[in-house]
């Protein structure tokens, strides 16, 4: 039975990634030909929990028979469209630097339903210039470009200092999903879902597990 309408409010965020995981290795599975999987041979792909998996779809309705398992293209096709990927989203970069330029460049956009149609940045050194056939624009452009433009999604990686004032713009101009790669926490707003990556972290989480068992000195 496909899902209906859900209280998006919830399904834990946790869940969120885990979903985009299994599209991952389920497009791959459609790739090799194979039409039905289990929660068990997913989970041994992903080197994950069966149970886990199961759970996860279980917040979206019943995606399979048990027993049976799941129909590899048509979970595609529920997956997709939980995650909102069967749309189109418009996607903007703002910063680009190393990291913006290398997020600029990346192909996976495009399979996966966002199209980016513009990157900005404050530097007259770095505007004109070209990242992968799209020119780089200045930044005092900007709300001109979302007044002209609908945008669904701002990917911020700009400095820390002027992410907020950075994200107010995009905010005015009617984006109503960023993704914030600033080192800086960027103030909640009511209808608009701020996602805040943060790279350093991530790395001390990482580094953590591998540095030696601390102890009190």
């Amino acid at each position: 039975m496909a899902p209906g309408p859900i209280d998006k409010s919830q399904v834990p965020q946790a869940t969120v990634p885990r979903l985009a995981r299994y599209l991952r290795v389920l497009h791959r599975l459609e790739r090799e030909g194979v039409p039905k999987v289990s929660s068990k041979e997913l989970a041994e792909r992903l080197d994950a929990n069966a149970a886990q998996i199961r759970k996860d779809f279980s917040y979206f309705g019943e995606f399979g028979v048990r027993g049976v398992g799941y129909e590899v293209e048509y979970l595609i096709d529920q997956l997709s469209r939980c995650l909102g990927v069967s749309e189109k989203w418009k996607v903007i970069i703002l910063g680009a630097g190393k990291l913006g330029s290398a997020l600029a460049r990346y192909r996976g956009f495009q399979e996966e339903g966002f199209e980016l149609v513009g990157v900005f940045d404050s530097s007259q050194r770095v505007a004109g210039s070209d990242i992968d056939g799209v020119t780089v624009r200045p930044e005092r452009e900007l709300p001109e470009f979302l007044q002209e433009n609908p945008v669904d999604i701002a990917i911020l990686t700009v400095p820390g200092e002027v992410a907020q004032l950075v994200a107010d713009k995009v905010i005015a101009g009617g984006v109503r999903g960023i993704v914030n790669f600033a080192p800086a926490r960027l103030a909640s707003v009511d209808g608009v879902f701020i996602r805040q990556v943060d790279l350093s972290t991530e790395l001390m989480v990482v580094s953590f597990y591998l540095s030696k068992e601390c102890s009190p000195r």
